[in-house]
């Protein structure tokens, strides 16, 4: 038994380890190095100090080195004083997900592993990012400093403690931190049928002749689809496909496009094409929009959105 003793590694800094506005991208092998990590997510938590009293919330897209480096950052939370710490169950998040839970609870921001719509895999790669308070991705100012802070780094705060169960809803206390083991789908599913006309879009699936196909690419986005498409609107079941989440994606890249998504493409395409179809990427952020034999430009669908603005509850006020 680990005894939840919190203590300073020595750490060597890394010179490589400046994040765009999406994060800090690189290959698992680069993650895994000692202290690659730790150095990293101190660094971010030396910018945001003080962390205690703080929540965080936690979660990524389920790839290749998710799970095992959720438990590294719970237990440098832990021992750089956060009170709470919010973790999708099964260390799953969609980034959208990830800011609707930072907002809803009001932390100080959040923690997203994802590597978007790159491949993953033990040879693929992994990515950290740093969401704000409001849920948006942290400015170049925060990603500067965080990148300085990597530059100076000389030790990380952890703690010893056992691995937290992170399939079971449920709350854990180590230490001064309450970990709680949320569903990464409900508040997002709920927000979005504050948001949008559920009613509505339920009467289009009433109708016979309206066939619908969500690839979800084994990526974040297959529970929430399911949920959202499959059980609130009343799509017909295997309307989501490929709804798995996987390490690896399925072998397959999560990138939303004509070339990776060609199993959507050719439900849209022919004699016999469904309706509409949809694709996500890796972390659920972006996507691609098709019609019966008609691509959908992703800039074009956002000003389908505007332009009928007032047909949306939450944008017609």
């Amino acid at each position: 038994m680990k005894n939840n003793t919190k203590k300073d590694v020595k750490t060597q800094a890394f010179d490589d380890q400046k994040p765009g506005t999406s994060g800090l991208r690189k290959k698992v092998i680069q993650f895994q190095q000692v202290g690659y990590l730790e150095n990293f997510v101190q660094a971010v938590f030396n910018t945001i100090a003080p962390c205690a009293g703080k929540s965080l919330v936690l979660g990524g897209d389920g790839r290749f080195y998710n799970r095992e480096a959720i438990q590294v950052i719970i237990r440098m939370a832990v021992a750089n004083g956060f009170s709470r710490i919010l973790v999708g169950k099964g260390g799953i998040l969609s980034t959208p997900a990830a800011s609707c839970v930072i907002r809803k609870h009001q932390t100080c921001g959040g923690i997203i592993l994802s590597a978007s719509h790159n491949p993953g895999g033990p040879d693929e790669d992994f990515g950290i990012k740093f969401n704000g308070e409001n849920g948006g991705p942290a400015p170049e100012k925060l990603t500067d400093e965080i990148f300085q802070q990597t530059l100076s780094i000389t030790h990380y705060q952890t703690i010893d403690a056992e691995d937290v169960e992170l399939d079971q809803l449920g709350s854990v206390q180590i230490a001064q931190t309450q970990i709680d083991i949320i569903d990464p789908v409900i508040d997002y599913a709920d927000l979005m049928e504050s948001m949008f006309d559920f009613d509505a879009m339920k009467s289009l699936f009433k109708q016979d002749d309206f066939r619908l196909c969500f690839d979800a690419m084994h990526a974040v986005n297959g529970p929430y689809a399911k949920e959202i498409l499959e059980r609130r609107l009343g799509a017909a079941a295997g309307t989501v496909i490929n709804g798995i989440p996987l390490t690896d994606f399925g072998g397959g890249h999560p990138d939303p496009n004509l070339v990776h998504a060609h199993e959507l493409v050719n439900l849209l395409h022919g004699d016999d094409a469904l309706d509409f179809g949809a694709a996500s990427d890796g972390d659920g952020d972006r996507n691609m929009v098709l019609g019966k034999n008609f691509y959908i430009n992703p800039c074009d669908s956002l000003a389908i959105l505007t332009a009928n603005a007032d047909c949306i509850p939450a944008y017609s006020k």
